[in-house]
Parts: C-alpha cells; sequence; structure tokens
C-alpha cells in the first residue's frame, strides 16, 4: 500500500497533537476546550478523542480568548 500523507488543512477530524500544530495552541488547552460535555469540536472514537477542525476553526474565531 501507498501511505500518503494527508496534510493537516484537508483532514476532516485531527488528533489532539495534529490540532496543536495546526492552530499553534498547547495540547492542554486544546484537552481543556474539549473537555465538556457539550462541546461539538470533538469527535470521541473509544477514548480517542478527534478535533473536528472546521468546527473548531470557527469556535476559536468567534472566542475572544483561549
Amino acid at each position: 500500500m501507498n501511505n500518503k500523507e494527508i496534510p493537516l488543512g484537508e483532514k476532516e477530524f485531527l488528533t489532539v497533537k495534529e490540532a496543536a500544530a495546526y492552530f499553534n495552541i498547547g495540547i492542554n488547552k486544546i484537552r481543556e476546550i474539549t473537555d465538556d460535555d457539550n462541546c461539538k469540536c470533538v469527535l470521541w472514537v473509544g477514548r480517542k478523542r478527534m478535533i473536528k477542525r472546521e468546527r473548531f476553526r470557527k469556535f476559536l474565531e468567534e472566542s475572544f480568548s483561549v
């Protein structure tokens, strides 16, 4: 199989580590934001936290500070 790496800007879902690199925010801050049960920016796959890239981007655009 040919493992082509998809650029972060084209992925729908990012791991916490990828989201930290993409948005230039610390891993702990992303975990803190997405720990809320009502957070619409996260998809849980078992115990794995996947960040919805576009929703998280919109959340950041609407936020005054994080």
